[in-house]
């Protein structure tokens, strides 16, 4: 059986470019998390691009630590991180091997699977909030750190990989600055999301934490 074009693996060369070009190029493609009760497809509708050591905003600004390594590449697999002590978030490492950067998956549209994910976002209103936000897309694809490291250039079978899908045109791609970013990376015009979709989540300004007296 010949396989449509949209549901043509991404290979490893599609991640193996300056993440400011791979970024916009996966709004629209096919995210595809395989468990144990079946699979979940996402259609991607907003990213953030980092961009490591010329990035402030990135977590290997500072260089490789145990918890960024998978940045450092090979490209084409998966970062998880967990923050705020609650959440994970999930990020597909791009560029050539050696330099960190990385997309962070932002919202999506649940296209299969839906049944599996409200199960852990019972709290969603509505399915486009089902991953509208990256902490509720990973949450409802089952995302943890068990994850980092994944190969989603692997193949069938996979925990996670990437399909073609159906990219957005160019006139329906919008960006701006990243959502809670502050200093010097705060004004990058590197968040990108597809205009009008409702499961792109809303711009946040970066808040400054108060210090405690």
């Amino acid at each position: 059986m010949i396989e449509s074009p949209d549901r043509m693996p991404l290979p490893r060369e599609f991640f193996d470019r300056p993440v400011l070009e791979v970024a916009p190029d996966l709004l629209g493609r096919t995210l595809v998390r395989s468990t144990d009760e079946g699979p979940i497809e996402l259609r991607l509708t907003e990213v953030e691009a980092y961009a490591g050591a010329i990035d402030p905003g990135s977590h290997a600004f500072r260089g490789r630590t145990a918890r960024n390594g998978v940045m450092f590449g090979p490209p084409g697999h998966a970062y998880v991180y967990f923050t705020y002590g609650m959440w994970h978030c999930l990020n597909l490492v791009c560029g050539p091997e050696g330099f960190a950067s990385g997309v962070l998956l932002r919202a999506g549209e649940i296209r299969a699977g839906a049944e599996l994910t409200r199960k852990r976002r019972f709290s969603a209103r509505h399915d486009r909030e089902l991953a509208k936000g990256p902490a509720r897309l990973a949450t409802a694809l089952d995302i943890d750190r068990a994850l980092d490291g994944a190969d989603v250039c692997a193949g069938p079978g996979a925990p996670l990989s990437l399909l073609a899908g159906a990219p957005a045109r160019d006139d329906q791609v919008r960006s701006g600055p990243r959502t809670g970013v502050g200093g010097d990376g705060a004004g990058h015009p590197w968040r990108f999301w597809i205009d009008g979709d409702p499961s792109v989540s809303p711009y946040r300004a970066h808040a400054p934490r108060r210090r405690r007296t």
